[in-house]
Order: C-alpha cells, then sequence, then structure tokens
C-alpha cells in the first residue's frame, strides 16, 4: 500500500497542484484538495495511464478518497 500511495500522491500533487506530503489515504479529493469535475476527469485519465486500467465514469462517484481510489485500482488487478 505504500509504494502505491507514493505514486498516487506524485500523481495527484502534480495534476491538482498540491502538496505531496499533505495527501492521505483519508484525504478527499473535493473537500481536503478543492477538485473540481474537470480536475478528476484529468486525475482519472492520468490513472488509467499509469495504471493501464480503465475507470468507467459512473464509478467516480465512489472514489472520493484518495484510499478509495487505491483499494478500487487493486480490484482491477494493479498490484503495488
Amino acid at each position: 500500500m505504500k509504494v502505491m500511495l507514493e505514486k498516487m500522491r506524485e500523481i495527484i500533487a502534480e495534476q491538482l497542484n498540491c502538496e505531496a506530503e499533505s495527501i492521505q489515504l483519508e484525504t478527499s479529493f473535493k473537500e481536503d484538495l478543492g477538485a473540481d469535475s474537470l480536475d478528476l476527469f484529468e486525475l482519472v485519465m492520468a490513472l488509467e495511464d499509469e495504471y493501464s486500467v480503465d475507470i468507467p465514469s459512473e464509478e467516480l462517484q465512489e472514489l472520493t478518497t484518495v484510499g478509495a481510489v487505491i483499494d478500487y485500482l487493486k480490484t482491477k488487478g494493479v498490484e503495488e
């Protein structure tokens, strides 16, 4: 989980222009990082590229925190 969290921090920090150190598993994209729908769309595209997965838009509303995204990626077979 730690390796994956570090990589997620890099991607999120780059996409949302925030400090990687402030990103935790419970960090909410909207409440804590101020991401809007365009930010989230771009973030999902970056994650899809990085992890070679497809994240359907209807599943995005479930993925509100960093930890939720990591758990989701694991269900799609992404390893650390």
